[in-house]
């Protein structure tokens, strides 16, 4: 497919107000995309990659700015490209607003020459050396690989390069598409629900097979092109792999009152005050490319990042406790010399730890704690109910019940009850041990990644609170004035993000100043004190209760809203909706 055809379609979804109307759009991308289906399927949300592949471009807007300045001509530079993003607010639109492909001789091919660049060479491979043939959606997929890869001495340059061997070949709407396909800033009304949908019109299969291929693959493209080859029974045939993560199933807040009016009984579990990981181990496949284990191995975080490296306590666990392939679920805490949790900000010291993780595992002790079971021995598990796959758990990891109140090494203890004296005694031991409280969930509960649900539900003792996105701030005055101090708080209405309050209580000095370091590369304008923020850092904000107001785009605001800590294991997509503000606030 020529990548001007993806644009043109694009521009006609984005215009689409009507959600029917865009699946349909979508629909027919799809069945037009031939060959290219699975990167289709992939573009058209803005990923590049699957979304189970944690593989990144790690292009920021300055690399991005550079390349279209290089391919706009001699006398534009990367701060003429940002002048005209202030003023449009959109790369995309910016990106269009240049004339490319002018860029001839020596200075056009440095990005765009040799293996995956969009050049004179590659052109050979493309189109038979005509360096003014089209670009496809191939060419685009292959020179972001080959971007993505690019590390070491001179990378930076090597992605400029291959960037600008793109954009130069790009007309206003290609490059409008392109642009925003580089910094993850698609943007064109098309969520995972609509591709979803699309695949099952577009190749005459149900839905709910395409949902449950989604769930267990994670990956739209290969879920798009088995729909169409090989109809519902190759969907049907789509499981859980080893080495491949899957979202995690997500709780929303709670009461035990509710839990036991909506069920017969309530399972019961600690909250843990830890970081979610997700564990795959397989002893009977020798090697494994992340960290050093007698089998296959791979550590991922709650965003399906790999951390395998990061984690090796986790990798000797499953080497001491699995003979059998298993994916299991839980979370990773922080201990101290006495074996008693430390809290979360704790656990991201390792976490983000890429170098010298002997020296960050001699500061920070981390140990495995598991609480589900979605693959067992060749056996997925998705659909079997809460209790079966926490007996499941018990048998992979040859864990003896006990009847303290207390995990047993690497296992989460449940007990499922309808008595709330019961669950309050549990509660209690929770947190005399030092965790957050408990979790309750239907035990009869099937596992759906990436869903937030009632059948699971998080019960904490202090103030209800929610995943913000940080969307402005506000410089300080006084002692505090090269702080930011005050900052907007937003939370997701689609591909929206609407205001819901400010925050500027609950923070130290000490703590303003780690503040600030984190979000100042991401202001985008400033007017007066006040500061426009890009989305890309979520808040956990406490808050008494919630209230109607004109003040704030969401129409809710927060009232005494309180900081609690950087959800650094959460990306804005992971943040709270309007929807559920909604609810919160009805109930």
């Amino acid at each position: 497919m020529e990548f001007a055809t993806f644009a043109n379609r694009a521009a006609t979804i984005e215009a689409e107000s009507a959600d029917l109307e865009i699946v349909a759009h979508v629909r027919d991308l799809l069945t037009e995309a031939g060959d290219d289906l699975p990167i289709v399927a992939r573009f058209v949300q803005g990923r590049v990659f699957p979304a189970w592949d944690s593989t990144t471009l790690d292009i920021g807007p300055n690399t991005c700015y550079e390349a279209i300045a290089r391919a706009a001509g001699t006398n534009v530079g990367a701060d003429d490209v940002e002048e005209r993003l202030a003023e449009s607010g959109e790369i995309g639109a910016v990106a269009a607003s240049y004339d490319f492909g002018g860029q001839q001789g020596l200075g056009a091919f440095v990005g765009g020459g040799g293996s995956g660049a969009g050049g004179a060479d590659d052109d050979n491979d493309d189109n038979g050396g005509n360096g003014t043939d089209d670009l496809t959606v191939r060419k685009v997929h292959d020179t972001l690989t080959d971007l993505a890869a690019a590390e070491g001495s001179g990378s930076q340059d090597r992605k400029v390069d291959l960037l600008f061997g793109l954009f130069n070949r790009c007309s206003s709407d290609e490059a409008r598409y392109l642009a925003r396909l580089v910094l993850s800033e698609m943007r064109i009304g098309v969520g995972e629900g609509t591709v979803r949908d699309a695949i099952a019109e577009a190749f005459d299969v149900p839905q709910e097979p395409v949902e449950r291929a989604l769930q267990v693959s994670n990956d739209y493209g290969q879920v798009a092109e088995t729909a169409r080859n090989d109809g519902v029974s190759g969907l049907d045939e789509i499981e859980l792999k080893i080495g491949r993560p899957v979202q995690a199933m997500l709780a929303q807040a709670g009461t035990v009152t509710d839990a036991l009016e909506e069920w017969d009984a309530a399972a019961v579990e600690w909250k843990y005050d830890g970081a979610r990981i997700q564990l795959h181990h397989d002893p009977t496949n020798p090697g494994n490319p992340d960290g050093d284990s007698n089998g296959e191995t791979h550590v991922f975080s709650r965003n399906m990042e790999a951390v395998t490296n990061a984690l090796p306590e986790v990798v000797e666990f499953a080497d001491q406790h699995l003979d059998c392939p298993a994916i299991l679920d839980g979370e990773v805490v922080a201990i101290d010399d006495d074996g008693s949790p430390l809290p979360f900000q704790e656990v991201l010291k390792r976490f983000r730890r890429k170098h010298d993780v002997a020296k960050a595992r001699e500061d920070v002790t981390v140990r495995p704690v598991f609480f589900d079971c979605l693959h067992a021995d060749g056996d997925d598990l998705l659909e079997e109910p809460l209790t079966a796959r926490h007996d499941q758990l018990q048998s992979v990891l040859a864990a003896e019940p006990q009847q303290e109140p207390e995990e047993i090494d690497g296992f989460s203890l449940l007990w499922v009850t309808d008595d709330p004296d019961e669950i309050e005694a549990i509660d209690a031991d929770a947190l005399e041990t030092g965790h957050e409280g408990i979790m309750l969930k239907n035990p009869d509960s099937t596992y759906s990644p990436g869903r937030r649900g009632k059948n699971w539900q998080k019960r904490k003792p202090d103030v209800e609170t929610l995943d913000c996105v940080v969307t402005g701030a506000e410089w300080g005055e006084g002692r505090r004035a090269t702080f930011l101090g005050t900052f907007e708080l937003s939370v997701r209405d689609g591909d929206d993000l609407e205001a819901v309050g400010k925050v500027a209580t609950g923070i130290t000095d000490e703590k303003l100043e780690e503040l600030t370091e984190l979000l100042e590369p991401h202001i985008v304008a400033e007017d007066g004190t006040a500061v426009e923020l890009e989305p890309a850092v979520v808040f956990e904000v406490g808050y008494e209760e919630i209230q109607t107001s004109p003040t704030y785009s969401s129409g809710y605001a927060l009232r005494f809203p309180r900081f609690l800590g950087v959800r650094y294991d959460k990306d804005t997509e992971g943040a709270e909706t309007l929807e559920r503000l909604e609810t919160l606030f009805e109930s």
